[in-house]
């Protein structure tokens, strides 16, 4: 098969869960002997350019928000059985784009529920790209409490597939009661950083870490250099450098989280963890202890930060059971023990479960269809078409 990948998020570097879950499926692909091709913008702003990682063509193109019709040239040049389009795309325009050209050949790729065309956790709810989302040849999520919410949201059935992007076997036990970190990831708004900072302020003895993520403005960098105790760990290739510096992982997370994954991925190394309720987040906990509600964002301002969100306008939060769960955690030596071990059982169990093939069984069990590539040279002026039609002819011949 010949596979195109393409998101709105970087992937040279990748940076966050969805990329990283990606790159695992299209790493096994590769593996396999099926071509894999990445389209996806440049990290930073930088000019186009092309790069390799594990077998898969990454492709970075310089504002691809702004110029998506160098989706539909790379769709109709590579010709590809499927186009999977990964919901890190805000305004929908590579959905579209894709969607135009090669319909019938899209398989969408539901990450964040606030970058999804629908639903009520949805940024920029658009009815007509929800119905080309609804219309993909499959709907894949990680885990069976976002299969409910797109279920429900837009009606459809759905894969359920988690990526094997946990490492291998044996796991190593990180677990220290006593020192370490108290670590968080991607410190910002939604992701909880004010719980974050204040748990901070209440425990001063402690020390406090964050590692940077796709969310964290120039304001969460200042406000925790503001905190004598806290400092902002920045991204490292291999995730296992930061957690066996850490006592315990916080997820303090105020937004609807689709699953979690460095939830998994602490507890899977003897870690305990400390998460709200929000969303996925209970179901990436798998039965462990330490769940604590939140009130969830309900709104943004219309502004955006740094990092091109919507300002989330962050309700109130009770601390005392935030505050009652670390005291627990830092002080009583055999809750913290039994907890890492719950952790850890849990995870590994979880992770037995998981094989890397799942995706693939899932793309060879569909049927592509071949009709977008008229479709799409329809809409072409006749230079165009003429040179489109040239191109096909030049592949067909080299076959």
């Amino acid at each position: 098969m010949r596979i195109l990948l393409t998101s709105n998020a970087s992937y040279d570097p990748p940076r966050g869960g969805s990329t990283r879950s990606n790159l695992k499926w299209l790493a096994h692909l590769a593996s396999q002997g099926h071509a894999c091709l990445v389209v996806a913008p440049t990290a930073d702003g930088a000019e186009d350019h092309q790069s390799a990682i594990d077998g898969i063509t990454i492709r970075g193109v310089k504002n691809l928000s702004f110029r998506t019709a160098m989706l539909g040239e790379n769709i109709r040049d590579w010709q590809p059985d499927w186009v999977l389009v990964s919901s890190e795309d805000v305004g929908h325009v590579l959905l579209r784009e894709a969607s135009a050209v090669a319909p019938g050949r899209i398989v969408y790729l539901a990450h964040t529920p606030q970058f999804f065309p629908f639903g009520p956790e949805s940024w920029h709810p658009d009815e007509r790209d929800a119905q080309a989302a609804r219309a993909a040849a499959a709907v894949v999520v990680i885990g069976t409490h976002m299969a409910g919410y797109v279920r429900t949201n837009l009606g459809c059935a759905v894969h359920v597939i988690h990526p094997p992007m946990y490492g291998q076997a044996p796991y190593p036990r990180f677990g220290r009661f006593g020192s370490g970190f108290v670590l968080m990831v991607n410190p910002c708004a939604v992701k909880g950083l004010g719980i974050f900072l204040e748990l901070a302020a209440r425990f001063p003895d402690i020390e406090f870490a964050a590692l940077s993520g796709w969310g964290t403005t120039a304001d969460d960098r200042a406000a925790l250099a503001a905190q004598p105790n806290t400092r902002l760990l920045q991204n490292v290739l291999n995730i296992d450098e930061v957690l066996r510096e850490a006592r315990l992982l916080l997820m303090p997370s105020v937004w609807y989280e689709g699953f979690g994954l460095i939830t998994m991925e602490a507890m899977l190394r003897g870690l305990p963890v400390i998460a709200s309720d929000s969303g996925g987040l209970a179901e990436a906990k798998a039965g462990t202890g330490y769940v604590v509600p939140v009130r969830p964002v309900e709104r943004y301002e219309r502004e955006f930060d740094d990092t091109l969100m919507p300002r989330a306008v962050v309700p109130q939060q009770d601390l005392e059971p935030w505050t009652a769960a670390l005291r627990e955690l830092l002080t009583d030596e055999p809750a913290y023990w039994a907890e890492a071990e719950r952790s850890r059982t849990a995870a590994l169990r979880f992770v037995g479960g998981l094989d890397v093939a799942d995706f693939e069984r899932m793309l060879l069990s569909l049927e592509p269809s071949r009709e977008p590539i008229r479709a799409a040279a329809k809409s072409l002026d006749a230079a165009k078409r003429a040179l489109l039609l040239a191109r096909l002819r030049h592949k067909k011949e080299s076959s």
